[in-house]
């Protein structure tokens, strides 16, 4: 063990010398032969942890700082640990914590501000004692600040206690000092990897390299761009995307340790501590310039100076504050930028031969700093052990995540009942939201490091494997224990506010455990977990949306098809028979999976169908729920507006409806209007005979149609413009002139073709019909009245409103207009196959520059009645060329120019008039396709023979 720095008080374990400074690395004779497994530093004290578990401290005793009374310049066992094994240690301003391999802490040292977390009223203690509040909290970390404590339980909660004046505590609060160790609630689910504390500051750093920090910032040492305090965590957003993977802290600076070996510093620079070459302070990490190039693997805080190994060329780098000899540059001068600390350092794998008369050589294994003194534990190099990499964390010293060990070791003692030790680390992850939220971070690329919004930083295939591996029918106990963990303990705490994203990622993994799909566990499992889904707030739920948006199509239609499965299940409940009593429950549970569902459907949309629409269909409906009646209580209750405690009504979620239940909708729907038109017409028809005045006309209950087959175009044109709107919902009656023939449906079939007949004749002009697709689209140039297009909507309103088949072949994109639904380069597509293909090879060029190669400027050519006419489809578009940056936005211009810009007035003539008859809440329940097939039927047909046999 080499040491260096201020030893006035004995600290640096050197013995019996009279030196109160050393300048350069010194060999601690006591540690010969001896293994050290931990440091720690404290203001005037030092403690050191043997590999054999042992506790020796020397240095100040003023405080009872050192566990015992014996001499205090070398170092002295704590007797009283004797019988611990002790893992790790840390020293604040004059305290000393200790945790063994139980997950016990033990405190002594000063006591006046509550650092020691005893139940006790003396200033100090001199003998280590239990911390018995963490006693059932198995404790993995524990941290030191100056007069306050840390604490990280292997369930991932954050335990914090002592000095609280400036809010290092983060229990939200500044001012009294906390004696009893507290759960940092603003913190719980997320899953942390390690923590830090400096002078009043303090730090959590998660497995995925957030950082959150508390406490004192008036030099900016919690990097958060300002200099004021904070009592509740706050995450370091510059540093999410920079992979940390450790931090350490001084009195008032930080540093963190990235996963590629980089270096940032900020906070108090007023010694040159930070190592910018720069004495300023620095309100935001930046990061140290003067150690790049190297891959830096150990970094660690003085007082007011800093340390950085670097493996490549063994040596280590310091810079700060120098007056006690801390930087171990045979100097008391301070240094603003790293410089190497003298000494004779070797690489560990180094071959060259020693020369056994040299001064010896050391390999640094591990470096330690803290107050004004600093510590190398070093090799001899034929030993050739590698040094400590901090970027890699201790397993011992970690939060519990479900991973392939841990499942082999339950599998391999979970036969019968289980064991104690067993059933208390499955209900701990299972009970934990930090360590399921720690649990399946991915590898590949984008691994968890770069967990975003957009990126959860979990696989869900993963998960899903690993799941089912544990859950498994020759295991029963596991899965009891597991489900009842999650049942009483996990699910019930979920907030619907969580601190962080990382917080979130159980949302996706858990519905993988095959516990969700089991019917006997939809009750206490799988709608208590949706329901915690849906009462997220919005921040949360936009990111969980994200999330799946980007999951595997195949595990995206697992979730969907679980809750599909939950709703059929609740319905199958309601209809063989509930108790009265149960049934407000079971509406309950219904609306929530429904919602839930409600909820993937929306992002199915968005993500531009992740799985096909008609996969969210539940073809069971019809067989248990009255499909009529359910829309008619969906039709009252918004009539009504019926409470939040009615019926839950089916209509309310249209995705889940198959074409079929849909047409019923349909039916149901014109039925309801027809009979309150009729049901009109005959009061109508009634009081006129009240009127005075005599008899007034009576009003017919059919909107009847009488035409000439010759003139069928001008006679219906007649008829609806001298018909009210009311007459549009009434049944439709066709007669011909001067036939006998009883409209049975028949007679409307043949109406329909033949008025279609006429208005799809070239004569009119009104549509243009696409070879390649066999498809029309309205004439963006027509000589023909709008009010023509008019009539062709109300025609095709009326078809569908009477339930009649029409042989009408326009693309989904009408569907889609008529349902206010955007058109899409795939529609496009459909219509021109060839414009859409050469737009597509437009949008995926990437051989050489698109403006150089296409020569597009942002135009569009037409051709109308042989005359061929170029068009803007921008202002000044005949200037703007089509480049790489611009070219996405052409190809939206020139769909929207077909379907929207040269079409809108004769489109807006056919919307009104098809919405005159069919507009209404049932419209909004189908798909364009959907729409498409009540219009024109499933029949596929040749356009071509369909021409010859009209015209």
């Amino acid at each position: 063990m080499l040491c260096w720095g201020n030893a006035s008080y004995g600290q640096l374990g050197l013995g019996g010398i009279d030196e109160e400074i050393v300048v350069a690395p010194r060999k601690c004779e006591f540690f010969n032969g001896r293994v050290v497994r931990d440091v720690g530093c404290g203001q005037r004290h030092t403690v050191f942890l043997l590999g054999d578990g042992t506790v020796y401290t020397c240095g100040c005793n003023d405080l009872g700082q050192l566990g015992h009374e014996k001499a205090r310049k070398k170092p002295e066992q704590v007797v009283a640990l004797d019988a611990q094994n002790i893992i790790a240690v840390s020293c604040g301003e004059s305290h000393t914590l200790a945790l063994n391999d139980k997950g016990q802490v033990f405190a002594w040292g000063q006591a006046t501000d509550g650092q020691l977390g005893l139940t006790n009223i003396e200033d100090c203690i001199r003998v280590p004692r239990t911390v018995k509040c963490l006693s059932e909290a198995h404790i993995v970390q524990v941290t030191c600040g100056y007069r306050h404590s840390l604490a990280l339980s292997r369930k991932g909660q954050i335990f914090s206690w002592g000095q609280n004046r400036y809010g290092q505590l983060g229990l939200g609060k500044e001012g009294n000092g906390v004696s009893t160790p507290q759960v940092i609630q603003s913190l719980l689910g997320i899953p942390f990897a390690q923590i830090a504390a400096g002078g009043a500051h303090s730090f959590g750093l998660t497995l995925s390299g957030a950082v959150f920090g508390w406490g004192r910032n008036k030099f900016g040492q919690l990097g958060l761009n300002d200099d004021k305090d904070r009592c509740f965590p706050s995450l370091l957003k510059t540093l999410r995307s920079q992979k940390v993977v450790y931090i350490c802290c001084g009195e008032d600076h930080t540093a963190a340790l990235t996963k590629e070996g980089g270096v940032f510093t900020f906070g108090a620079g007023g010694y040159g501590q930070l190592g910018h070459n720069t004495t300023n302070h620095e309100v935001n990490p930046r990061k140290v310039f003067e150690l790049m190039g190297n891959v830096v693997t150990q970094i660690v805080c003085g007082r007011q100076h800093s340390l950085a190994f670097i493996p490549s060329s063994g040596k280590i780098d310091s810079f700060g504050l120098g007056g006690n000899g801390q930087l171990g540059t045979r100097s008391t001068c301070n240094r603003k930028s790293p410089a190497p600390v003298k000494g004779q350092w070797r690489v560990y794998n180094d071959s060259t031969p020693i020369d056994t008369e040299a001064e010896p050589f050391y390999c640094v294994k591990r470096i330690y700093a803290g107050g004004d003194q600093s510590f190398a534990h070093c090799q001899c190099p034929q030993n050739g052990c590698p040094p400590e990499d901090l970027r890699f964390q201790k397993s011992d010293r970690h939060i519990l995540t479900l991973n392939e060990d841990l499942i082999q070791k339950w599998l391999s003692h979970g036969h019968g009942r289980l064991s104690p030790e067993i059933t208390a680390e499955i209900d701990l992850v299972f009970s934990s939201a930090s360590c399921l939220n720690g649990s399946f971070l991915s590898l590949s690329y984008p691994d968890h490091y770069s967990t975003s919004s957009k990126c959860s930083g979990v696989d869900a295939s993963i998960a899903r494997i690993l799941f089912h591996r544990l859950i498994q029918p020759e295991y029963p106990c596991i899965s009891q224990q597991v489900a009842a963990s999650l049942e009483k303990n996990l699910i019930p705490s979920l907030s619907s506010s969580p601190p962080d994203i990382e917080a979130l990622r159980l949302y996706l993994t858990l519905p993988q455990c095959p516990l969700f799909s089991d019917p006997n566990m939809y009750i206490t499992l799988a709608i208590p977990f949706a329901k915690a889904v849906i009462s997220l707030k919005c921040a949360p739920i936009k990111v969980l949306e994200n999330w799946w948006s980007r999951l595997d199509p195949a595990v995206f239609q697992g979730l969907m098809e679980l809750y599909k499965e939950v709703v059929v299940y609740l319905l199958r409940m309601l209809k063989v028979g509930i108790p009265p009593s149960e049934h407000r429950i079971f509406n309950c549970f219904l609306s929530i999976c429904l919602n839930f569902l409600e909820i993937l459907h929306s992002v199915n949309e968005r993500a531009g169908q992740i799985t096909h629409y008609d996969k969210f269909y539940i073809h069971e409906l019809e067989e248990l729920v009255d499909i009529r009646s359910d829309y008619i209580t969906w039709i009252q209750q918004q009539v009504f507006s019926m409470g939040m405690d009615s019926q839950v009504t089916l209509c309310k979620y249209p995705f889940i409806f198959d074409a079929q239940a849909k047409t019923t909708l349909l039916q149901t729907d014109a039925v309801i209007q027809m009979q309150m038109a009729v049901d009109q017409a005959q009061r109508q028809n009634l009081s006129s005979f009240f009127l005075p005045g005599g008899v007034a006309e009576s009003v017919h209950p059919c909107l009847i149609l009488i035409v000439r087959r010759e003139n069928v175009v001008g006679d219906t044109m007649e008829v609806l413009r001298k018909s009210k709107n009311v007459d549009y919902k009434k049944p439709l009656k066709v007669i011909f002139v001067g036939e006998e023939a009883v409209d049975a449906g028949g007679v409307r079939k043949e109406f329909f073709l033949l008025i279609m007949k006429e208005l799809l004749h070239p004569k009119y002009g009104m549509f243009r019909y696409y070879e390649e697709s066999r498809l029309i689209w309205f004439a963006d140039k027509t000589f023909e009245d709008v009010d023509l297009f008019h009539l062709v909507g109300v025609v095709c309103g009326l078809a569908i409103y009477n339930l009649t088949i029409i042989e009408l072949h326009f693309p989904v994109a009408l569907y889609k207009k008529l349902l206010k639904k955007m058109c899409t380069l795939e529609d496009l597509k459909e219509l021109m196959p060839d414009v859409g293909r050469s737009l597509q090879q437009l949008l995926d060029y990437s051989e050489n520059d698109v403006e150089d190669t296409f020569c597009l400027n942002f135009t569009i050519t037409v051709e109308n009645f042989g005359a061929t006419e170029v068009l803007e489809l921008v202002p000044n578009g005949m200037n703007i060329s089509v480049n790489n940056h611009n070219r996405q936005d052409f190809v939206n211009a020139y769909v929207d120019y077909i379907f929207n810009k040269s079409v809108a007035p004769l489109f807006n003539a056919f919307y009104a008039g098809f919405h005159k008859v069919c507009g209404g809440k049932v419209l909004e329940l189908f798909q364009p396709n959907e729409l498409q097939a009540m219009v024109i039927g499933s029949t596929t047909y040749d356009w071509k023979e369909l021409e010859k046999e009209l015209f």
